[in-house]
């Protein structure tokens, strides 16, 4: 893991904030948790292709065909939504560290784009008529892909800049500390900023081993023990309070203390797990240890029941849209793949769901037929000669993933 020793940040004295605080001009602070930035850019893209739908039924000439009932063009509106987010969780346009990049962003929100608006105006009833004239059937997809790169460039350049960062004190320099600072680290730009990408701007630690005091660790400085927390909340006035203590029925009685007051104080304080587990989508095993309540939820509110069903009905829904996909993509495929790689169109694989029952998986062959029989399973290595070359434009799509709407819509893919 990349260390982020070069990028620390360096605690302010009174005389430097002082000094900010008389300057002439004073930049907006508006920190962004990590779930407000997916939710900003969210709004961004559908006001921005809503937007887009409107201008070209106006601008298109088809806006006489319109119906005036707004209820219709909610519907159009709704499915316009539902597409995109199908379109953009294969392709990855909500991974907060790509968006934060100018050049990630806009590759995966361009291929989302064009495959949205392309499924969009292929969809029969549930969207507007299509114009009568040629020119005007492509204005949909051109103001969408102009419009999404300019909010996606916006993002990228003026939503990472320190004002909007969420900056936050650590308590706890071992290893659960360590690993969160290493996991933000790791979700920067690649270009020497750690922080681009989730938004959070580590301050410093607290840790009560007289040993690190002072010192920095993995580019984070040390800046005192449980004593020093209350003292170090009032003057760095921090955005949050992260809790990075593996075993925490072992609190120090007083720092136990110390983070309540932090909180009657008004700085929200989380935990390390949970803050790991929505930056990367997984539980940190070894920071939960045997303690259940971190690895899984033992309790189910009320309406569980009613969620699941709510949730059932909403796979069928993406998974109807999904196989509408999967049966415009498979004739090309079918025939792409007989005239360079003969051979099945789905590749079948034994997985296990929910309850540890056994299903096939079904994806689009993206290697030579009979790849594994003499190697058997193993990963797919950068150009591998095995992918055949429709393949190749399959995995880097991930429409080799499309058939799995299939498996959705049978059920056999729930958690």
């Amino acid at each position: 893991m990349n260390s982020v020793k070069a990028n620390a940040v360096k605690t302010p004295t009174p005389e430097e904030r002082g000094q900010k605080r008389r300057g002439r001009i004073t930049l907006p602070q508006l920190p962004l948790r990590y779930s407000e930035r997916r939710f900003l850019l969210a709004s961004g893209d559908i006001f921005v292709l809503g937007l887009a739908l409107w201008l070209s039924l106006r601008l298109g000439g088809a806006g006489k065909a319109v119906p005036a009932q707004g209820g219709v063009r909610l519907s159009w509106l709704l499915v316009l939504i539902v597409l995109w987010f199908v379109a953009g969780s294969f392709l990855n346009v909500y991974d907060l560290a790509k968006a934060a990049s100018p050049m990630h962003s806009l590759w995966s929100a361009s291929g989302a784009v064009l495959l949205t608006t392309g499924l969009y105006l292929l969809t029969p009833y549930l969207t507007p008529p299509l114009p009568e004239r040629r020119l005007a059937l492509i204005l949909f997809p051109a103001l969408s892909l102009a419009g999404v790169v300019a909010w996606r460039l916006t993002y990228a350049t003026v939503f990472v800049q320190p004002g909007f960062h969420q900056t936050a004190l650590v308590v706890g320099a071992g290893w659960s500390g360590r690993t969160l600072v290493r996991a933000i680290a790791e979700t920067g730009d690649g270009n020497g900023n750690p922080y681009r990408g989730t938004g959070y701007r580590i301050l410093g630690f607290i840790d009560d081993d007289p040993a690190k005091q002072g010192q920095e660790i993995d580019g984070v400085p040390v800046l005192g023990s449980r004593h020093d927390l209350g003292r170090l909340v009032r003057e760095l006035q921090p955005d949050e309070l992260i809790v990075a203590i593996t075993h925490s029925q072992l609190i120090h009685a007083e720092l136990f203390q110390a983070i309540l007051d932090c909180r009657e104080l008004g700085i929200p304080v989380t935990t390390m797990a949970n803050l790991y587990e929505r930056m990367t989508g997984k539980v940190p095993v070894e920071h939960a240890g045997r303690d259940l309540h971190v690895v899984f939820s033992l309790a189910r509110p009320s309406g569980y029941r009613l969620y699941l069903a709510f949730r059932r009905l909403f796979d069928i829904g993406v998974a109807l849209v999904g196989c509408f996909l999967l049966a415009i993509l498979v004739p090309p495929v079918w025939l792409v793949n007989r005239l360079t790689a003969p051979g099945d169109v789905f590749y079948r694989q034994t997985r296990v769901g929910k309850g540890g029952r056994e299903f096939q998986v079904l994806k689009f062959r993206s290697m030579t037929m009979d790849a594994e029989k003499d190697t058997g399973a193993i990963w797919a290595q950068e150009n591998d000669n095995r992918v055949t070359p429709l393949g190749r434009i399959l995995r880097k799509t991930r429409l080799d993933e499309v058939p799995q709407f299939w498996n959705v819509l049978k059920g056999e893919m729930l958690s």
